[in-house]
């Protein structure tokens, strides 16, 4: 059966349908530009970029580059917080600051910022409701698990993640079981 790639705010679309697979990117690094993007093209294949808008010390994409990404219909842009901050290690107020702020500065640069990722994985059950509360549609965390999208855990969505030294069996066991290792 084809697989379906969907951004992770359309993940709701396909609830109880398989072979569907929302592929994201953590932070906003440049090499997304310089590697994923061609073969996202290629592929013609959707991805969520969640960008961290004031990230420091990383080779960061620019205004311009989101702006084509964006355009391609291929790439959507969720937040990912303004500095890549620990929320558990902020008070309410900075934590809901920083996610709001996020969503203000990708809406900025492409018009729309539809999901979040956690920073770190790092959150709790305020941050759930914060980021439903700020107007996302859902929000993705680091739990490793493959799981049904719905309505019970669309602030708490779990992903796959990868690493490139991961070797083709490793993802084929990280695509059936959530993680790699066994």
């Amino acid at each position: 059966k084809k697989t379906t790639f969907c951004f992770v705010s359309e993940l709701d679309q396909y609830q109880g349908q398989s072979n569907v697979v929302a592929l994201s990117f953590d932070d906003g690094f440049l090499d997304n530009y310089q590697y994923a993007y061609p073969l996202l093209q290629k592929y013609n294949a959707k991805a969520t970029i969640y960008l961290a808008t004031k990230i420091k010390d990383i080779e960061v994409l620019t205004a311009e580059q989101i702006s084509e990404m964006a355009a391609s219909g291929l790439i959507e842009f969720g937040a990912h917080t303004q500095d890549h901050v620990n929320l558990l290690k902020l008070s309410d107020e900075e934590a809901f600051a920083q996610m709001q702020a996020s969503k203000q500065d990708v809406e900025a640069l492409v018009g729309k910022c539809l999901s979040f990722a956690y920073p770190f994985g790092r959150f709790n059950e305020k941050h759930q409701h914060m980021a439903q509360q700020i107007g996302f549609k859902n929000a993705v965390s680091t739990r490793k698990k493959i799981e049904a999208y719905t309505e019970a855990n669309q602030f708490n969505l779990p992903r796959v993640s990868t690493h490139g030294a991961m070797n083709a069996l490793q993802m084929r066991i990280a695509l059936a079981k959530g993680r790699y290792k066994l």
